[in-house]
């Protein structure tokens, strides 16, 4: 470039001092590009060497042909750099990734020998000796975690004849291959029902539908043998994998098989339609719902439907496929009464909100087991568009509490959601000053917590009662006191809280303050005329007894009445 070349001509120069440099070196820096232009995620630096070392196809791994970093490095031309922080390998800049990809003749099949490469590295001797239970150090084998997690993405990108026979020899004892745990263990999914200590059942099938490597998956339901409906450890068959994942393809080809269960439950009791559902995949569903025998409003184990899924994750397409579709009950509860509309709001999916109360049939003010209704459930994540689409509707009562007593405002005061309390407070049917069943009121967790402008938002309405005590006596201010809300306290007291008011055991906000050595706290309520210091609670002790008996010397020093000034002498 300092030579008056454009940037592209920059790294076409460089490229050919890579490939000038002849052997090995050549071979290695053009390999270092292809994988780092071309990886899944960004490669570690011992992950990229010990890729560079592997022989397709060869039994063994030999540690001799792991480059250094520095060899790498060198062989790149400057190209390529290692971040500090994070030991992982990355190009130069990212107009070099533009560069690279815009001429992929550089690399020819980049991603069949990338997965053909990830696919020898596991069948290597040294991977497949490996037990998974109790879990092997993996520290000699660094690019163990890539291959299991990424070969079958690159082969699904570009599947040669070579990757796919690779594949067949990975497949062989699978359910009890190393990479078949790494793999399961980073599925939501399943990770949970993980137990290692028993084959996971989870057959080469299973996992070339996973990745939707259709070829691979048209060969394997050809052979003598195969179970199209073999479930894993968790009850999971092929078919839910590709749902899953959302493997139209490999869905399409395991539906035409003879006998297979397209609605068949695992051991959650989920079909294939709710893992589709759930994850937002359209064409799974659409190709799963034209099926015949597939119920589109099976619930699970925990009452939840595909519907619920689906609102439940904010899938709105989705949400509108199964709400087409005959036998959908658009407001089943699951186990714990929680309704499709209650888990949108719950999430904030305020598409998924307001196609279903399009739906004369969902009550949008149906409460769940515990009495939250989803304008509580909004207010209380501080779901701002869902608490406003809902206050707009007559038959939603913005004031309802739960079976504790605690309202929509209380919630939204007590984690802090401005924007929804002045909402909730601009009706005229929410009362402020409701308390909750142990007798406390929205701006009492609003102090508790801190929330200086919820406290603020609730004293600028007229009707609050700053000294509102809980059952045990205890005030807004009291509460702020004991969590040394100096903030809050300055607010509660400049909006006319009784600074001295005691608690049921008589002790006053000074008295828990110097208790707790709140010198701060201690400093604000000596100044007030309204305090007196010398108070005793029900046991006859003065704040200076307390801050004494806990030794917080700062309090005692303001507490302490100044000594005599000595008589000065004639």
């Amino acid at each position: 470039m300092t030579n008056g070349l454009e940037l592209g001509d920059a790294y076409g120069a460089t490229l050919g001092r890579i490939k000038g440099q002849g052997g090995g070196g050549a071979k290695l820096g053009m390999a270092a590009l292809m994988w780092i232009s071309h990886t899944e995620r960004p490669l570690k630096a011992d992950e990229l060497c010990h890729a560079l070392a592997v022989e397709i196809g060869s039994p063994n791994l030999n540690i001799d042909n792991v480059p250094s970093t520095g060899t790498l490095l060198a062989c790149c031309q400057g190209l390529v750099v290692v971040e500090k922080k994070a030991s992982t390998v990355r190009l130069i800049h990212f107009t070099l990734q533009e560069y690279l990809r815009a001429h992929p003749e550089l690399f020819g099949a980049a991603h069949s020998t990338m997965a053909e490469i990830c696919l020898s590295y596991l069948n290597s001797q040294q991977v497949k000796a490996f037990s998974i239970s109790p879990f092997p150090d993996l520290q000699d084998t660094p690019f163990l975690e890539y291959s299991s997690l990424y070969w079958g993405v690159h082969a699904k990108k570009d599947t040669s004849d070579c990757a796919k026979q690779l594949a067949l020899k990975l497949f062989d004892g699978y359910d009890c291959h190393v990479s078949t745990k790494i793999l399961l263990e980073a599925q939501e999914m399943y990770w949970h029902a993980m137990d290692f200590e028993k084959p996971s059942l989870f057959s080469g099938l299973h996992c070339a539908s996973f990745f939707g490597i259709s070829e691979i998956v048209a060969g394997l339901v050809e052979m003598e043998g195969c179970d199209i409906n073999q479930m894993d450890f968790t009850g999971s068959t092929p078919l839910h994998w590709a749902a899953w994942n959302g493997q139209e393809g490999v869905v399409k080809t395991l539906l035409k098989q003879e006998g297979l269960g397209p609605d068949k439950p695992d051991n959650s009791g989920r079909t294939q339609l709710h893992y589709a559902a759930r994850r937002g995949h359209e064409g799974v569903v659409k190709i799963l719902l034209g099926r015949d025998g597939v119920n589109p409003d099976t619930p699970d184990n925990n009452g939840r439907t595909p519907l619920w899924w689906a609102a439940s994750n904010g899938c709105e397409r989705v949400v509108k496929m199964l709400l087409g579709r005959d036998g959908v009950n658009p407001d089943t509860p699951d186990n714990e009464d929680q309704t499709p509309l209650w888990w949108a709001a719950f999430n904030g999916h305020e598409g998924a909100v307001k196609i279903l109360l399009e739906r004369g049939e969902v009550n949008p003010d149906k409460p769940d087991s515990t009495g939250r209704t989803p304008l509580f459930i909004a207010a209380c994540f501080g779901q701002e568009g869902v608490v406003k689409i809902l206050l707009e509707r007559d038959d939603v009562n913005p004031d309802k509490p739960d079976n504790d007593g605690q309202t929509p405002l209380w919630w939204a005061a007590r984690n802090g959601h401005e924007g929804v309390v002045k909402m909730l407070l601009g009706r005229g049917d929410v009362n402020p000053n409701k308390p909750d069943n142990n007798g406390q009121t929205p701006i009492w967790r609003a102090a508790h917590n801190g929330h200086e402008g919820v406290v603020t938002i609730l004293l600028e309405q007229g009707e609050v009662d700053p000294d509102k005590p809980d059952g045990n006596g205890r005030t807004p201010l009291f509460i702020a006191v004991c969590h040394g809300e100096e903030g809050v306290v300055k607010i509660l007291l400049g909006g006319g809280a009784n600074s001295d008011k005691p608690n049921i055991n008589g002790r006053t906000p000074l008295h828990l303050a110097a208790r707790n050595g709140k010198e701060g706290i201690v400093k604000i309520l000596l100044k007030r005329d309204d305090v007196n210091p010398n108070k005793s609670d029900n046991d006859g002790k003065t704040p200076l007894d307390r801050a004494t008996e806990e030794g917080h010397q700062g309090v005692i020093a303001l507490l302490q009445p100044p000594e005599s000034a000595a008589p000065s002498l004639p």
